[in-house]
């Protein structure tokens, strides 16, 4: 599997450049209000989990940011 995936990088390396910028500041975001440091759980579900909700907290506080809270409410309410 692995080398299917660097045959496909190989043949496109920009396409990684891209993708390392598209997601660069979702997940720079995310690990410093984590503090920058670790995860708080030990193995991988629970890690997985705990990122999760990290994401679902970025996500929620960017759609506060673009929309406003009355927009939010009434999506959640409908």
């Amino acid at each position: 599997m692995l080398d299917a995936m660097q045959e496909r990088l190989d043949r496109a390396p920009e396409t990684a450049r891209l993708r390392r910028q598209t997601v660069e500041h979702p997940f720079g975001t995310i690990k410093a209000w984590m503090g920058a440091t670790h995860f708080l759980t030990r193995t991988l579900e629970r890690v997985r989990t705990e990122m999760s909700l990290h994401v679902l907290a970025y996500n929620l506080k960017r759609v506060l940011a673009i929309l406003g809270p009355g927009p939010l409410l009434a999506a959640i309410q409908s």
